[in-house]
């Protein structure tokens, strides 16, 4: 059993002066408590006693080359010298928008902001401009960020979520104004039907429909044969914006997104995480006739720290390196040899983990289903057996996300996914 003494202490003296002891709420999910880190190198992060991990958490998902790339930190190094953020342009924030215009399908026009929660409200912004039209569908579990108007349907179990042709808006979070509930009409995903339904007897109150291309953040769902399409086409004949969220998806799963991967090209996108090796930035980028708006200075969008020196040199830079190498292809096939590895372990022990997702990315959980659909289907996992699962891969020197989201990354050897199947199988069976 290793050792989490200083971090421990360091975590009680943090809880004197930041809230819960964390800058995230997302950090606290943690046995047997937040855990401090020193460093990290490759596929592998040391926390404050010196237990070292291998990481596939990849801290939530932007460090798709791994800790530390050398390759990334000299260039931020150099960057930085030059000077952190000059309150005006410079020509590598014009540099990575000409690539990621080239890479992405729908990025005709883009803007830098610092996260994806402030990029998806700056989507959502732009589409009630373009539409003049108040609400934006979304669906059930999808995570666009945390800001108000996308803190309802975030959660919720079976009780609260209401009938599934009528979904009620579960609140993520107290302190939310009166009436937020207004700004959005939530459907489970993954049906067509529904949507169309209620564009049909709605639609001219719709100004966007926003989805996660797969629902990576519960469950890592992948979208049905012809959804997304039938999305696009739904957004077409009843004039709404077409918005996907790829903060997780993007530069992951193909160089241009899940929107290159699937052949489905959105009104708007996001993207973030992957985008730049962990250091703050995201994209909005969209078709040019809606993102003029923002041109002509009709619809405000703005930022201090936007596209600062060094966080732009590291999306450039990281983005160079993943076209370079074909990191996406690379990652899909370490990915494939993961999950398959994890459900054959998961076979010989007899315990039911499912395992869904393209691989860069994909979640595992205990589920007496074939498979999870949309984010009803997603409470049938049972959570207490999959964080005993957790508890026990940390214990043996494997980091992974609590909710069942893995990230696999360039700097993961063949060795290191054999070491993770061999001690999932271990730790399977002593549950």
């Amino acid at each position: 059993m290793p050792s989490y003494d200083k971090s421990r202490l360091l975590h009680e003296r943090a809880c004197r002066v930041l809230a819960g002891g964390v800058s995230s709420e997302f950090r606290k999910f943690n046995a047997p408590h937040p855990l401090f880190y020193t460093h990290g190198q490759g596929a592998r992060l040391t926390d404050a006693d010196g237990n070292e991990f291998l990481d596939f958490t990849l801290s939530q998902g932007p460090l798709v080359l791994g800790h530390s790339h050398p390759e990334v930190l000299e260039a931020v190094a150099a960057a930085s010298r030059a000077g952190q953020l000059f309150a005006g342009q410079h020509l590598a924030e014009l540099e990575l928008a000409e690539l990621l215009q080239r890479l992405i399908p729908c990025a005709e026009l883009l803007r830098f902001s610092l996260s994806g929660s402030e990029a998806d409200h700056a989507a959502l912004r732009l589409a009630r401009a373009v539409t003049g039209r108040p609400r934006f569908l979304r669906f059930e579990g999808h995570y666009h960020g945390w800001f108000d108007n996308v803190s309802v349907g975030v959660s919720g179990g079976l009780a609260e979520l209401g009938p599934r042709e009528q979904p009620t808006p579960v609140r993520w979070s107290a302190g939310l104004p009166d009436h937020i509930e207004n700004e959005s009409l939530v459907l489970p995903w993954n049906d067509l039907a529904l949507v169309e339904q209620l564009l049909a007897t709605r639609g001219n109150e719709i100004a966007a429909v926003i989805t996660e291309p797969i629902m990576c953040n519960n469950g890592c769902v992948p979208p049905e044969p012809g959804f997304l399409q039938g999305l696009r086409d739904l957004c077409t004949r009843h004039g709404c914006v077409l918005i996907f969220d790829e903060v997780i998806t993007g530069f992951r799963t193909a160089l241009g997104g899940a929107q290159q991967l699937f052949g489905v090209t959105p009104d708007l996108a996001v993207f973030g995480k992957a985008f730049a090796s962990g250091y703050p930035i995201s994209v909005l980028a969209g078709r040019r006739e809606f993102m003029r708006l923002i041109a002509e200075g009709k619809v405000i969008h703005a930022g201090t720290m936007n596209s600062g020196n060094p966080a732009t040199v590291a999306a450039l830079t990281t983005l160079r390196i993943l076209e370079r190498e074909q990191i996406p292809s690379v990652l899909r096939e370490k990915g494939e040899h993961l999950r398959e590895g994890l459900a054959d372990a998961g076979r010989r022990v007899g315990r039911p983990l499912l395992l869904q997702g393209p691989g860069p990315m994909f979640h595992a959980g205990f589920t007496p289903l074939a498979r999870v659909r949309d984010y009803r289907e997603t409470l049938s996992y049972d959570k207490p057996l999959y964080a005993r699962f957790v508890t026990g891969m940390q214990e043996r020197g494997i980091r992974l996300i609590g909710r069942g989201l893995w990230y696999v990354s360039a700097a993961h050897t063949s060795a290191d996914l054999d070491l993770a199947i061999a001690t999932a199988h271990d730790v399977l069976k002593s549950l």
